[in-house]
């Protein structure tokens, strides 16, 4: 029986075991948008895991949907983040980065000369987003041009190449959590009716053309997406997601990515097993639970349901979190101070488990 603790090859790349840190905003980045030694640390700590997979890190300037998170579109940016990675390989691990195109969520205080958020259709988020100046309705983004939306397409495929050149193993798409590639795949967030919009097909057609994009630029064996069926965050309405998600992963199938990383959602199993059964690659799951992904979580594996799990909130509070699940704990409680916000106590320092 396969168990969390063995090896996987992911498309070429030899990971320890089956554990991923998954991706979690920070909000730490350095001047322009770059990675720091915190960064360096936070990563470097936890590469005991199979897998590091990063915070979200913008493809463009106007991708940007928080205060102080890093992007990859820059020079600086992409040294920057060379310094984590060489880091991360020195300590035996292996490092994806996530792309994360924002959308509509962030607001006009975050994004200079005059730019707004962009998305599929003009339709604001419910809610507000916090600021370096408070706290800040969201605004109504501006609706991408044809023209507009094939240059996006562009920005992703041009990070994806400068992660490679910083040093990462691979990129993970963020397809989740109400960013703009899920944005496209919403009924209420992607109101169109031309190529991009109006039916399933149409819908599915920017994510695709996405990941299309970004294996033509760095190779199916260093691409990964992440999706979210019917996850409400950040305002998504996906009722009936079951039709839009197996024609996505139907027409990325046969382009054999490293992996496909389902976040689950409540009642989501099935839609899972259904993803699992039409993706012949590596799954990855993030385990829908009340509160944070835990140690009982873990069967996924031995069951078959996945080939690896990724951790968030445990594996913020526990860096060596896979010796602490082969040991059976103890493990430390998660704190939600650290989850946002420069200078958040406990980012790094928890005890270790040769010091509890």
């Amino acid at each position: 029986m396969t168990t969390v603790f063995d090896p996987v090859d992911l498309s070429g790349t030899q990971l320890s075991n089956r554990i991923a840190l998954a991706p979690m905003t920070r909000s730490r980045a350095g001047e322009g948008g770059t990675a720091t030694g915190l960064t360096v640390d936070y990563y470097t700590q936890r590469a005991s895991a199979g897998l590091l997979i990063t915070e979200g890190i913008q493809p463009s300037v106007v991708g940007q949907g928080y205060p102080s998170t890093p992007g990859l579109h820059s020079a600086e940016q992409v040294a920057s983040w060379r310094e984590v990675t060489d880091s991360v390989h020195a300590a035996g691990g292996r490092i994806f980065a996530q792309i994360m195109h924002a959308g509509r969520i962030g607001h006009p205080v975050l994004l200079p000369d005059g730019l707004i958020p962009v998305a599929p259709s003009p339709v604001a988020a419910p809610g507000q987003v916090h600021t370096h100046v408070g706290p800040k309705d969201f605004v109504e983004p501006h609706e991408l041009t044809d023209e507009e939306i094939r240059a996006t397409i562009g920005d992703f495929a041009t990070a994806s190449r400068n992660a490679i050149d910083a040093g990462f193993d691979g990129v993970e798409l963020h397809g989740a959590n109400g960013y703009l590639i899920q944005q496209f795949l919403a009924p209420n967030t992607n109101l169109r009716t031309d190529a991009w919009g109006g039916s399933d097909t149409a819908r599915i057609r920017f994510a695709v053309e996405v990941v299309k994009a970004v294996v033509s630029e760095i190779g199916a064996e260093r691409t990964a997406i992440r999706i979210s069926p019917g996850n409400p965050y950040n305002g998504i309405e996906e009722p009936e997601p079951d039709a839009v998600y197996t024609a996505l992963v139907g027409e990325l199938e046969p382009l054999g990515l490293a992996y496909l990383h389902v976040l689950e959602q409540a009642d989501g199993r099935e839609l899972t097993l259904a993803l699992r059964k039409q993706f012949t690659g590596t799954l990855v799951i993030n385990v829908f639970s009340e509160g944070p992904t835990g140690p009982e979580h873990h069967t996924v594996i031995d069951d078959g349901i996945a080939d690896i799990i990724s951790y968030g909130a445990l594996f913020l509070a526990n860096p060596d979190l896979p010796a602490r699940l082969k040991a059976g704990g103890p493990f430390n409680t998660p704190d939600p101070k650290t989850f946002f916000g420069g200078g958040a106590e406990g980012y790094t320092d928890y005890p270790a488990l040769d010091a509890v």
